[in-house]
């Protein structure tokens, strides 16, 4: 089998920017990047991308991980689309793409609907269908009620899964924006520029979309020796690196340094898109069921799963954001809108350990507690200038500028290269077959385990 191509390379690389493939195998896929196209790669890289890729899925024997290699994708409307267009006779067949399309889904409801008279929205099974009289003079005399109902129906529960698509579509973009950034976003064109540029916003952001582990210490971060390694490279030829497709995923002043206005302007306007899109799904995870906002502690009925990616993601937007009012020399707009972090929820057990090991509550947290909840900041409802956060940070003990509440945060210190571990709801397990098995039994799920558990325990 013939070796791939350095084209063909980049363009999993740039597949990788949407999916969660393991740190080790995108180092192998820029050692092989690197040998296709005949680079001599300085001692320093070298050895940093062997140490990591030493342990890629290509390198062990078992050649398996137990995790999924991508983010979960919502179910699309592929079903209910065949079912459309075998009772509505406008309907014509679609691909299963367009399943996943919230916009060809609607046009299929709306053409539908003009087929037994419905208008879209009109779902009351009580007002909005059409008794024997209004179908006979709406020229459906022919149909049965059975028949309309059918359809009725139909249309109305499509309308329900097109909404539930939505939501599920944007929690999502939202799960991967938190973890990665902007760089799933960048079009190939420009994130293949540069082969060295390309090699180091693939493995950063496939360093930042790893999983949480299971620990009352903090999570590793993103910016490893690896990481450090390929941004030497950058650092080395600058007038040839994509600063701007940089600046998607690792926003330090040095990198914005080397970005016109122009173009800070245009991520800083999409980071405030993130960050309205993001404060919809906050308000609306916390109006279903408020928090409790003192200790941030999961209680029955929170939505966790919403809450902790929007709260993650509204975090790196966050981030970006003020780095980028930074290096466009706004900074005295935040003395009237400086905008709070926003804190995941815990769970009770893993608050239990952090006391046991005699720690508490993050100091975050009871910063978070005493300032104005951020969308009716985003609104104008309330005002939060950087003074206020300033007075709640010194009254809980809080440095706001170390702290990043009141200014960018500082390039974080590279951190050792570890393997990626395989978890199970968190907790790591040294083998990806027993992995597996343990997640298949429910193990660490906190829920029953099947009895198939005790043949593995």
């Amino acid at each position: 089998m013939p070796s791939p191509t350095a084209e063909q390379l980049l363009r999993e690389l740039h597949a990788a920017l949407s999916l969660r493939k393991r740190p080790e195998d995108v180092a192998r896929l820029i050692q092989d990047l690197h040998a296709a196209r005949g680079t001599v790669l300085d001692p320093a890289t070298e050895t940093a991308l062997a140490k990591a890729a030493e342990h890629a899925l290509r390198n062990v024997w078992h050649g398996y991980t137990s995790m999924r290699e991508d983010f979960a994708r919502p179910v699309g409307a592929q079903r209910q689309l065949a079912r459309a267009a075998d009772l509505f006779t406008t309907v014509p067949a679609t691909p299963d793409s367009a399943g996943d399309d919230p916009v060809r889904i609607e046009a299929v409801i709306r053409g539908a609907g003009e087929e037994i008279r419905r208008a879209y929205g009109d779902n009351d099974f009580e007002l909005d269908r059409l008794n024997r009289a209004e179908r006979a003079e709406a020229g459906l005399g022919g149909m049965s009620r059975r028949q309309y109902n059918k359809r009725f129906r139909l249309l109305r529960r499509m309308e329900a899964k097109l909404a539930r698509l939505e939501h599920e579509q944007l929690r999502r973009e939202v799960t991967v924006t938190g973890k990665g950034a902007l760089a799933h976003g960048l079009p190939y064109e420009l994130f293949a520029a540069d082969t060295d540029t390309a090699a180091f916003v693939a493995y950063l952001t496939a360093r930042g979309y790893m999983r949480s582990v299971f620990t009352s210490g903090r999570q590793r971060r993103a910016y490893d020796e690896v990481a450090d390694a390929l941004f030497q490279r950058l650092r080395a030829h600058p007038e040839r690196t994509a600063w701007y497709v940089v600046a998607h995923a690792h926003p330090t002043a040095e990198v914005l340094g080397h970005l016109p206005d122009r173009d800070l302007s245009r991520l800083l306007v999409c980071w405030n898109g993130v960050l309205r899109e993001v404060a919809g799904l906050l308000e609306d995870a916390w109006n279903r069921c408020p928090l409790e906002r003192d200790t941030m502690i999961v209680r029955r009925g929170n939505d966790s799963s919403t809450w902790n990616q929007a709260a993650q993601a509204w975090n790196t937007a966050r981030t970006h954001w003020f780095a980028l009012l930074t290096a466009l020399g706004q900074e005295e707009f935040l003395d009237r809108v400086c905008l709070g972090k926003v804190p995941r929820l815990m769970a009770a057990d893993v608050a239990y350990w952090h006391r046991m090991r005699g720690g508490g509550l993050h100091p975050d947290t009871y910063v978070w507690a005493d300032l104005p909840l951020p969308w009716e900041v985003l609104r104008g409802q309330r005002e939060c200038p950087r003074s206020l956060v300033e007075a709640v940070c010194a009254r809980h003990g809080v440095d706001p500028v170390a702290g990043a509440w009141t200014a960018p945060r500082e390039a974080a210190e590279p951190e050792g290269f570890r393997r990626t571990p395989e978890l199970v709801h968190g907790v790591p397990v040294a083998d990806p077959l027993m992995a597996g098995a343990l997640r298949s039994a429910g193990v660490f799920s906190g829920k029953g385990k099947r009895a198939a558990a005790d043949e593995w325990l």
